[in-house]
């Protein structure tokens, strides 16, 4: 008999344990000049340049942002002043994010998919007095919506350059004024706002959430009791900088930490630059994981039988495995030597995909099916999924080395207490929970009640103390009869039961039964029709390597290929197995009844998705109110189950 955890989730011990440099007396300014202090010849970044990757140290890195702090001070920003960033993941990013915690300033950041009008809301509203744009697209909707921006003083932009706007470069060429910025840093207490974060705002406006520098060292000194951690470890770098857990635990982690990470030039290189970073860690949203589960399946399918054969054992051997593990049972020695042979041959090139020498992974944001994730964990990609909300800065509960329960968020961090209230909303209360919402006192005290931050979230905790979520309390679907369902639970069923499915949405608030949306992707559509002889082979590679280099992108001839492909009969006769799959494994009441299939995909351009991929509920309810009536008052409509 073999120990099940010896072969999922082994100890691990760090031959150099890292110096977490976070106190709660520290500023982010002050733990960067900390780092410079500490590790300054060492390794800060790895940046790809000319083909070759080009190594930036702390010190570097340091200089470039006292440079760039000493110019806001020079250019009239004060202490509590705000500097909004915008444009994609690169150094230059938190070079103008650290220049301006040097300089006493509020920092916030914006995602690059947003519209002018929505970019003009969040600059109006934080009162931003500099913005820091990555090129002429984003200086394009600054100058479309300038009118509305009465406090904005100066732009800056890295890539490019215009008449009226400061060069980057030449902000980072200033003579660093120590003593000022020291006198900026020396002025911060604890309890000021180091930084904004904006919601992605699926039910109305953003708003802004503010996070003390006191919030966020709280969460870095217990960085270790989240994830165990060697000083040589090497991240990977390529989620929005706008987002809290990319920018806290991400970013200021790394300073926090010392580790190296490497710059991904584009989303559409991760995959060829992985292989060079050969990272030790991943962090990355849950939609990617399905999505590169649902391509793997879809490969499987198209393998010849031989090595369907093999895979199919290898999965079945390691899903064993799992199951013992999770059960606490130890592993016959028949099923360890199969699971070992498994591994060598079957999950071994899988793990190759990310590099290699992936320890963990760390996800959060949204549920992952659970058997998506006993895939995973079987095929050696151990995903710890954490939980949190920005307005706890970021992470209140952990999976982690030794304590895992698959579906679960973990147990609470030790600076969190938690308990559940009668309706079932997990509560949170320490010192991560937020200042509150910037110009919206009736929103803070609505979220802070006796010190409790309520989540808006749904779950329950085991006797153990691992925290499960339900769904969000604004999204429970509550049925004619009366049954309250939480509808990520079934989504969550319907996109695990064929690789096909990239999206779900599951309606029946006030119906006596529930309907829903499926969707399936572009490049699952391209190989389906490369299949049937629906596409030429080079018109499939056309549109396949315009998705790669931008997952958004519409390529000419798309949309006409998802409305052919959607309205194959075969097609609907496999989603429908497909639901009907998934309706085995939910309660009757949970069950599909009809489904529409979309002929696209929810998407971020029509305000159904945030920049983070989660769905805006409202607004696709409100979207498609027609299609759902439709469901409910036509028999011949749609798909039956």
């Amino acid at each position: 008999m073999t120990d099940a955890r010896s072969l999922m989730d082994p100890p691990f011990v760090p031959a150099r344990p890292v110096r977490v440099l976070a106190t709660h007396e520290l500023s982010v300014g002050a733990l960067l000049l900390r780092r410079v202090e500490v590790d300054g010849d060492r390794i800060a970044y790895r940046t790809k340049e000319g083909g070759a990757w080009v190594e930036t140290t702390w010190a570097q890195m340091g200089a470039q942002a006292r440079a760039f702090g000493t110019w806001l001070v020079q250019h009239g920003i004060e202490k509590g002043d705000k500097v909004c960033i915008v444009g994609s993941t690169v150094p230059a990013w938190g070079i103008a994010d650290l220049g301006g915690q040097l300089a006493g300033a509020i920092t916030l950041g914006a995602y690059p998919t947003l519209t002018a009008e929505q970019l003009g809301y969040i600059v109006d509203h934080a009162d931003a007095k500099v913005v820091v744009l990555e090129g002429p697209d984003d200086l394009a909707k600054i100058e479309e919506v300038r009118s509305a921006m009465p406090k904005l003083e100066h732009i800056v932009m890295w890539s490019g350059s215009a008449e009226g706007v400061a060069s980057f470069d030449d902000a980072c060429a200033t003579e660093p004024d120590d003593a000022a910025l020291q006198s900026r840093l020396d002025a911060i207490e604890p309890d000021d706002t180091a930084i904004i974060v904006y919601t992605s705002g699926t039910t109305g406006p953003p708003k802004g959430a503010m996070i003390s520098h006191r919030n966020i060292m709280t969460v870095l000194a217990a960085q270790e009791d989240t994830v165990v951690m060697d000083a040589d470890d090497v991240s990977f770098n390529f989620l929005p900088m706008a987002h809290v857990a990319e920018r806290i635990l991400g970013f200021y982690g790394r300073i926090n930490t010392g580790l190296t990470t490497y710059y991904a030039t584009s989303i559409a290189k991760v995959l060829e630059e992985v292989q060079d970073a050969k990272p030790t860690f991943f962090g990355s949203v849950p939609r990617i994981f399905e999505k590169a589960y649902a391509k793997m399946m879809g490969r499987v399918e198209q393998a010849p039988p031989t090595r369907q054969k093999l895979f199919r054992w290898a999965e079945r051997a390691g899903r064993e495995v799992v199951d013992r593990w999770q059960k606490g049972q130890p592993v016959p020695f028949g099923l360890a030597l199969r699971y070992k042979l498994a591994d060598r041959l079957v999950f071994s090139k899988i793990r190759s995909i990310f590099g290699g020498r992936v320890r963990y992974f760390v996800t959060g944001a949204a549920p992952i099916a659970r058997e998506i994730l006993d895939f995973f964990w079987a095929a050696g990609f151990r995903i710890y999924e954490v939980y949190g909300m920005t307005e706890a800065t970021v992470v209140t509960h952990a999976n982690r080395n030794g304590m895992v329960r698959l579906s679960s968020v973990g147990k609470a961090l030790p600076y969190v207490e938690h308990r559940i209230a009668d309706d079932g909303e997990i509560l949170v209360r320490g010192p991560m929970v937020f200042q509150g919402y910037y110009k919206n006192p009736d929103a803070t005290a609505a979220t802070i009640i006796d010190g409790w931050l309520h989540t808006g979230d749904i779950g329950e905790i085991d006797d153990d103390g691992f925290l499960y979520i339900k769904d969000r309390k604004k999204h429970i679907i509550i049925t004619a009869g009366g049954k309250n369902l939480t509808p990520a639970n079934i989504e969550n069923e319907v996109k695990a039961s064929d690789p096909l499915i990239s999206q779900a949405h599951a309606h029946g608030d006030k119906r006596p039964y529930l309907t829903g949306l499926i969707a399936i992707g572009p490049g699952e559509a391209i190989d389906w029709a490369l299949e049937r002889n629906l596409i030429a082979k080079g018109e499939a590679e056309r549109m396949t390597a315009a998705l790669a280099a931008d997952p958004l992108a519409r390529p000419e001839g798309l949309d006409e290929l998802m409305k052919s492909v959607t309205a194959d009969e075969t097609l609907h006769q496999r989603i429908i197995e497909a639901v009907r799959r998934a309706n085995a494994k939910l309660a009757k009441v949970e069950t599909l009844k009809k489904v529409y299939l979309l002929d696209r995909e929810l998407s971020v351009e029509n305000d159904e998705l945030t920049p983070t991929l989660k769905v805006k509920r409202k607004n696709v309810e409100k979207a498609f109110a027609d299609v759902f009536d439709r469901l409910y008052a036509e028999d011949d409509f749609g798909l039956k189950i």
